[in-house]
């Protein structure tokens, strides 16, 4: 089956898709878990409408949720079964006759129980929806408890979830507790925030969601690094000359502005998507393709992490924060003109990072992290800058410097592998090209990718954390950005760090320099 490139895109280089180790009808097969309660809370606010609930009703319709389960809905909103499936009803796109007629299985597994979160009372109601439930659905006591909740919310649901006695696994019965980050906001808060959770729920029951992690491309880049030997020879500082981890959006603040304010982008995106990225593509090889294996290998390269020079920033460091401009052909606002954000308000929307690994695979390369809102265009990728070839035999002919090589490995719109290399231009004179090969995942039958959101919650059920963050990986994140923060907030006059870019640009112009120097 022959590839395409990119829509728009004349091909240079064609690459075809060989049969894979598995069946791809097999590839495409769901592992069940055992059968269990999802209990989510927060359950109408706009994480479990927009993302939470299609999952798991797509899960449904491919099979890829237990044979026996139900789904409880918590939260302050007092309403009852039919009204909740109702207000999931109405978030819904059901294309067709035979997802309607899924949809009205599916909603019958649904159940909602009010509760006001700081209320033991409410708790001991709960345990007792849920006894009932489990008994009627044979779900054998496993249970899911999923905090879709503002992170104020995550010690003191968790505790009462603890004191109701809902933790408990017995008798071969498991219960696990989902949180969604942000993990604290600084080192001191992210510890705190684990020492209250271990207080009921051990670390094989805690769950940190990273979604970035269960995007198929996220995944594939282990595959590509171990299981091709033509490119881990060359996956070092003997041959790869700087590495870039973008992550760009063209949505502003939205109506996340409360969040947003007192989080700033470093918070939002670095201390987690950002670092996560990087370490996966830094990572030395598991000896073994299981949970811990991989997050070993993963915390060896947050405790490589070089400390930042956090007295001289603005030479590795470069804040921004988006004024007003035209995204799409139509005009946006300015940051602190956004609903919620006030007026005069620092806080960054942009920050382009150069980080090293100390180690004997990358020193002296830099890592280039970007990340920021309001951009020129919504990119997830992964650019692997080759070193010049050391010497150029061409030069007298040619006349010319001969462009390295380029990897890239894109994750978010477009899930594609690239390799741009060089080829002489057919013809008399002796002329070089750039020629890409393309690898592009829509090719090869998206109807077997899952959401990242599916994969997280498949994971969950099975008991599988690779994808998910340990506690060691958290703090020696936290370890490495709170010194950067502090300095940015403790600063005499931090509004000299922030440089003000268009929104709809690429982000300030001294972004630029931070590569160049």
């Amino acid at each position: 089956m022959a590839d395409k490139t990119a829509k728009g895109k004349q091909p240079l280089v064609t690459i075809s898709t060989g049969e894979p180790s598995i069946p791809l009808n097999e590839c495409a097969i769901l592992q069940r878990s055992d059968p269990c309660l999802i209990v989510i809370f927060g359950a109408t606010g706009d994480l479990t409408a927009r993302k939470l609930i299609p999952a798991l009703f797509n899960l449904y319709r491919s099979q890829g949720l237990p044979e026996s389960f139900a789904i409880v809905g918590c939260g302050r909103t007092q309403m009852d079964d039919p009204q909740f499936r109702d207000h999931l009803e109405a978030g819904l796109t059901l294309r067709n006759g035979s997802d309607r007629k899924q949809w009205e299985t599916f909603r019958g597994q649904l159940y909602y129980q009010p509760i006001v979160y700081d209320d033991p009372q409410t708790y001991a109601s709960l345990a007792q929806r849920i006894d009932s439930l489990d008994r009627r659905h044979s779900t054998r006591g496993n249970k899911i408890f999923y905090l879709a909740l503002p992170p104020s919310l995550y010690e003191p649901v968790a505790q009462m979830i603890g004191k109701a006695g809902l933790n408990r696994e017995q008798g071969g019965s498991w219960a696990r507790l989902v949180v969604e980050k942000p993990f604290g906001r600084d080192l001191k808060t992210a510890e705190n925030l684990d020492r209250n959770l271990h207080r009921y729920f051990t670390e094989h029951q805690v769950f940190r969601i990273d979604h970035y992690l269960a995007k198929e491309t996220v995944q594939n880049v282990l595959m590509f690094r171990f299981a091709n030997a033509i490119f881990e020879p060359l996956w070092n500082r003997r041959y790869i000359d700087s590495i870039d981890i973008m992550a760009t959006e063209t949505l502003g603040v939205e109506h996340r502005s409360g969040y947003y304010e007192q989080a700033g982008v470093l918070r939002d995106m670095f201390q987690n998507h950002m670092l996560q990225l990087l370490a996966l593509t830094a990572m030395e090889p598991p000896s073994r393709f299981e949970a811990d294996w991989v997050r070993d290998e993963r915390v060896k390269v947050f405790r490589s992490l070089r400390a930042f020079p956090a007295d001289s920033m603005e030479k590795s460091l470069v804040l921004g924060q988006y004024a007003a401009g035209v995204i799409d052909g139509k005009p946006v606002p300015a940051y602190r003109k956004e609903t919620g954000v006030h007026p005069e308000s620092i806080t960054p929307t942009y920050a382009k990072m150069r980080v090293y690994v100390d180690n004997w695979r990358w020193q002296g390369v830099p890592f280039y992290l970007t990340s920021g809102k309001r951009l020129a265009e919504k990119i997830t990728r992964i650019t692997i800058q080759f070193k010049e070839v050391p010497h150029s035999m061409f030069r007298p002919v040619l006349g010319e410097s001969i462009r390295p090589n380029r990897l890239i490995l894109g994750i978010s719109p477009e899930e594609n592998i690239s390799l741009t290399f060089q080829t002489k231009t057919p013809g008399a004179r002796v002329c070089l090209r750039s020629v890409t090969m393309d690898f592009h995942y829509q090719h090869a039958g998206t109807e077997m990718m899952l959401d990242a959101y599916e994969k997280v919650l498949i994971d969950c059920m099975l008991g599988d954390q690779m994808l998910f963050w340990r506690q060691d990986a958290v703090e020696l994140c936290w370890s490495f950005l709170t010194p950067i923060l502090t300095a940015c907030e403790t600063c005499r006059h931090p509004e000299a760090l922030m440089h003000f870019y268009q929104a709809g640009s690429w982000g300030p112009p001294e972004a630029a320099a931070l590569v160049e120097s």
